[in-house]
């Protein structure tokens, strides 16, 4: 006899859940953008955090994920997606996968979805959840994301979940004509919202409000 998954009897009310966090703490912060609040109403949250913070998956705060490393909280990743202005036929880079939660709600707004973690058990948890959840076009790889990733070049937007001293150049080079950047920019404590668009041969940087993230470690980035 097939046994039934420990998680799925309260499916329900999971999905009761996860339209509470958006109702609440996504469309109630002024996301206004239907695709993004449908894709977050059906990514189910609690999986990519631990069991033992899995009660507060559908809260307003970020989560400890393991490796020091977090899932943002509900409104970050819909606020940075936001500003992406995804269309649905966009090559995305996201770099900082964590555990993948990110990279599912964006696989569900573009067309395909490259992600870079640099910490080998998060990878592997965010890949495990990618197939279980059948997402076929998110692609995951344990890299130092400031270099980004060059053989899929050039990307139409770029997703940054890591906070950088500065935008990290090779993501500017790997950045399309017409693309679109969102990095947090800062020391801890001290971090802006930047959205980096190409408008010719100059790079506009727009300042998009206060960001709090863990550092983005890297080559290009911050020293461990």
């Amino acid at each position: 006899m097939a046994t039934q998954r420990r998680d799925s009897a309260p499916q329900p009310d999971f999905a009761h859940l996860r339209a509470r966090m958006v109702q609440d703490y996504v469309a109630g912060r002024g996301i206004k953008d239907e695709r993004i609040l449908q894709a977050m109403r059906d990514v189910p949250r609690h999986l990519f955090v631990p069991t033992l913070v899995a009660a507060k998956a559908y809260g307003a705060g970020a989560l400890p994920i393991g490796a020091k490393q977090t899932i943002s909280q509900p409104y970050i990743v819909a606020r940075m997606i936001e500003l992406l202005d995804l269309t649905g036929k966009e090559k995305v880079l996201e770099i900082g996968t964590g555990t993948g939660y990110q990279a599912v709600v964006l696989s569900k707004l573009c067309a395909k979805v490259f992600s870079i973690e640099r910490v080998n058990e998060l990878a592997l948890r965010a890949v495990e959840l990618i197939r279980t959840l059948k997402i076929y076009n998110a692609s995951v790889k344990v890299f130092d994301g400031t270099y980004g990733w060059s053989d899929q070049a050039p990307f139409d937007r770029i997703i940054v979940a890591a906070a950088a001293p500065e935008v990290p150049k090779p993501l500017l080079e790997q950045l399309s004509r017409t693309g679109k950047l969102v990095i947090p920019i800062g020391a801890e404590g001290n971090q802006r919202l930047a959205r980096v668009m190409r408008v010719g041969t100059r790079v506009q940087i727009e300042d998009c409000g206060t960001a709090e993230f863990v550092p983005l470690v890297g080559k290009f980035g911050w020293k461990e």
